[in-house]
């Protein structure tokens, strides 16, 4: 911790500082909160850049705000589609290199360069000169470039039904190889993600996931990582470890506001803070109803079903108030037991931000594999 965290954690031992210490607390959770991250996906037509953009933010292609999918060239301009659950990471679909109101050579300049933080490539098949040629470009202007090689699982089943010694990684392999063959991409991208858009789970995106968890900057990074799709059980943790390295902060802000001598604030600071934060939680773990009903749409399995099996209250429901105070005294019942009337106001006050952490632990789903 920081000598400003330390100073922090004693606010609750002087109530002078109580004060100083909330806007401190305060404006350090606001430094914390995910900034804009924009992710260009750039490709010819028929690579699946659509599909890709719809998968990673959990949409199918009839859902509303989906990106248009086809086999002909549908981005005639750039458009911008926003995670539905963190709008602050969008993925922008760029028309292919070379193509008429794009040419390769104000390519950047068109699509507006300086707004992206990354570009991924996508191709079907190969990739080009001009990918080539636009990948060491941004490379030079100091931006990562990644390139990603789509319908992987096309390949793999059509590989399968047409060879009896069918061998997954040797096929796995020669693509991989197949499709940097051009320009000697393999010296100057020596990384190429295999992916599949309709099986995001499978093949490389677990690589790239990782991959950009480390090349990102910090502040960009959990941005990312909340708008993953919860396909891993370890890009959930990764999610929850995330949300419970806030909660201490989120707890100090608690207590400062109880030592500041205003009467009835505590509690209704308290009550919005926790309402703000397990909303946060239950969007980021896909567990909201509309998230969940877009997992069932993509997935043909009945919304209910996936009700059926969320372990959480907080599932599929609007995150109130009255639903926090519900949860609040089932989770203070047990202490009542134990403890006489009289000291249950001091126990109250005392545990006041432990169902936080409750919550955030009990935000998780059985699936079944």
């Amino acid at each position: 911790l920081s000598d400003d965290s330390t100073m922090l954690i004693r606010l609750h031992k002087d109530p002078n500082i109580a004060a100083e210490g909330v806007a401190k607390i305060k404006e350090y959770l606001e430094k914390q909160k995910t900034p804009p991250l924009n992710i260009a996906i750039t490709g010819e037509s028929g690579s699946g850049k659509s599909t890709f953009i719809n998968s990673f933010r959990g949409i199918n292609g009839s859902d509303k705000g989906a990106a248009p999918t086809g086999v002909v060239e549908t981005t005639a301009v750039i458009e911008s589609y926003p995670h539905p659950n963190h709008p602050n990471v969008r993925l922008w679909d760029l028309p292919g290199v070379g193509t008429p109101k794009f040419p390769a050579d104000k390519y950047l300049e068109r699509v507006g360069f300086e707004r992206f933080d990354f570009f991924i490539i996508i191709t079907a098949c190969r990739f080009k000169e001009n990918d080539v040629k636009l990948a060491l470009e941004i490379k030079r202007m100091g931006k990562k470039i990644y390139f990603l090689r789509s319908k992987i699982d096309s390949d793999i089943s059509n590989e399968e039904r047409g060879k009896k010694n069918f061998n997954r990684q040797k096929t796995l392999d020669d693509i991989r190889e197949n499709c940097i063959k051009v320009g000697n991409l393999r010296k100057r991208a020596p990384q190429v993600f295999l992916v599949s858009s309709f099986e995001v789970h499978l093949f490389d995106f677990h690589l790239l996931e990782k991959t950009l968890e480390r090349e990102l900057p910090a502040p960009k990074r959990n941005a990312f990582l909340y708008a993953l799709p919860n396909i891993s059980k370890e890009i959930i943790k990764k999610k929850k470890d995330a949300y419970q390295a806030q909660i201490k902060y989120h707890a100090l802000l608690s207590s400062g506001v109880a030592a500041v001598p205003v009467p009835g604030l505590s509690s209704a600071v308290d009550l919005v803070l926790v309402v703000g934060i397990v909303t946060k939680y239950v969007n980021g773990f896909g567990l909201d109803k509309e998230s969940l009903k877009r997992l069932s749409d993509s997935s043909g399995v009945p919304y209910s079903e996936f009700l059926s099996v969320v372990t959480s209250k907080l599932g599929g429901t609007t995150i109130t108030p009255e639903l926090i105070k519900k949860l609040l005294s089932q989770l203070l019942q047990p202490v009542s037991k134990i403890n006489n009337s009289s000291t249950i106001p001091n126990i109250q006050q005392e545990v006041r931000y432990f169902p936080i952490n409750v919550i955030a632990k009990s935000c998780c789903i059985r699936r079944q594999i």
